[in-house]
């Protein structure tokens, strides 16, 4: 075992003006563990999602009843409070491992070398949103679950994923100048679909804004539309978004694209297949709770492989691999133990 370095003042010092570029000095990840890291933070973005909805499903949403503490003079959930409170409250906790996957996607990013700073970026982004939808969940619990800003809390949700989901392919590719695989012409199909599937989401939040499940068994407002109706909407885009997918694929197809796109586009719309099963199911069946929780997940794999098909239509080498300045017969020394320059 070696012996521990010393931390001089001056390290101490340096480790409190910025601590990430002291562990980013003394520690080099690997870029498996870069990748890792990124992929963490998009599972658990995932993950907050539905376990978000676990809360309005099962009419915890008001089981802390106050923010930031779980009630006037407690910040933690009583036994007084039942299931409930504790429903609300571990979503509340779940919180803080996001943080926490998110924190270590930022300290992998930044302590990679060479130094990639739009990769840093992107998970600085995801941190921001976390917080902002922190605050934002706290006011959804103080307004009493406003089908807006519940609404509201969702699209930040997904804005949050699409930065994961980008962060986790850019760990994969170079920084290179992005060079097109496909056309123009499938490049403006694709952001339609982009575009359809925005509309698909933003209209999955109205359905719910105005549905039966409000998030809590006492008297919630809901959104003043007729559910059927915004119900057939949503069916309608949805309709829409599986339409230019089969017709992006059957495109790719016939120009021979390169197997990253067509695979990606394939996934999706077998993915969107099964998410349309779920969907029919559920009305047809009077919104069963395991089905609408089900239907959420999918709304969340079915965003993050839309953008994975938007990501393959172009690829971003890494940089060419430097030759070594050390001669082959010299044993790697002072270069490789001295530490960081």
């Amino acid at each position: 075992m070696g012996r521990v370095p010393n931390v001089t003042r001056a390290d101490a010092q340096a480790a409190l003006r910025n601590p990430l570029a002291f562990i980013a000095a003394r520690w080099t990840p690997d870029p498996r563990t870069v990748r890792r890291a990124a992929l963490a933070a998009l599972v658990m973005s995932v993950v907050i999602v539905v376990t978000g909805g676990a809360v309005r499903l099962t009419g915890s949403g008001l089981g802390c009843p106050t923010w930031p503490k779980c009630t006037e003079d407690s910040l933690t959930t009583t036994s007084e409070m039942g299931l409930h409170g504790v429903i609300e409250f571990g979503n509340r906790l779940l919180t803080y491992v996001l943080c926490a996957a998110v924190g270590w996607a930022i300290v992998a990013a930044r302590s990679q070398k060479p130094y990639r700073r739009s990769l840093t970026l992107l998970g600085w982004t995801q941190f921001w949103i976390v917080m902002g939808n922190a605050v934002l969940g706290g006011i959804v619990v103080l307004v009493g679950l406003n089908p807006y800003t519940v609404a509201a809390h969702f699209l930040l949700s997904s804005a949050l994923i699409a930065v994961a989901t980008v962060m986790w392919q850019r760990t994969r590719e170079g920084d290179a100048e992005p060079r097109p695989l496909v056309g123009k012409a499938v490049q403006q199909l694709v952001w339609f679909l982009v575009a359809a599937s925005v509309l698909l989401i933003a209209a999955g939040t109205v359905v719910t804004g105005a549905g039966p499940h409000a998030g809590d068994s006492s008297e919630v407002p809901r959104m003043p539309l007729d559910w059927e109706t915004v119900t057939k909407l949503h069916a309608v885009l949805a309709w829409i978004v599986v339409t230019l997918t089969f017709a992006l694929w059957f495109v790719l197809k016939a120009v021979d694209a390169p197997k990253e796109p067509l695979a990606r586009t394939r996934e999706l719309f077998l993915i969107l297949l099964a998410q349309g099963v779920i969907g029919y199911v559920q009305y047809f069946t009077d919104l069963p709770e395991v089905l609408v929780g089900a239907h959420m997940f999918g709304s969340c794999v079915m965003w993050i492989w839309v953008l994975r098909v938007l990501l393959s239509l172009r690829e971003r080498p890494g940089p060419a691999p430097q030759p070594s300045a050390v001669p082959a017969q010299e044993p790697a020394t002072s270069a490789s133990i001295a530490g960081p320059r």
